[in-house]
């Protein structure tokens, strides 16, 4: 992993370990790509933060659940209905694409989004839960 990796998901841990409780997390890294893994508690939720890294793109999970339940998720995957809202249909030219958005009410409802950091789920959990 190359420094600057290592800087920015202890920047992350660190940030954690000051909001949440119980914070756990793994790293695993590859000269492809790295990716930070993170479990904590948040009051009575669960927080689940995935970071990867690859050659130039950052794809991200921040997740708030209360029991089995998805309060709300923040992510950049290439989500069928995300891109459904951006584009107004599914097509192969959006295979693969990277879309910001939330899903909320246990992923029954999503909404597209800005693209967001770390800091930005901490600002939002303090700003709604």
């Amino acid at each position: 992993m190359d420094p600057q990796t290592s800087v920015y998901f202890a920047n992350i841990v660190a940030a954690a370990k000051k909001a949440f409780r119980q914070v756990e997390h793994t790293t695993d890294s590859t000269p492809e790509r790295a990716i930070l893994r993170l479990r904590a508690l948040y009051g009575h939720h669960r927080v689940f933060v995935t970071e990867l890294l690859s050659e130039g793109v950052r794809k991200y999970r921040y997740y708030l659940l209360l029991d089995d339940w998805v309060v709300v998720g923040f992510d950049n995957s290439p989500d069928p209905r995300a891109i459904r809202l951006k584009y107004g249909h599914v097509g192969a030219e959006h295979a693969g694409e990277l879309v910001p958005h939330l899903h909320e009410r246990n992923k029954a409802h999503v909404e597209l989004t800005d693209d967001i950091s770390f800091a930005d789920f901490l600002s939002w959990l303090e700003n709604n839960v």
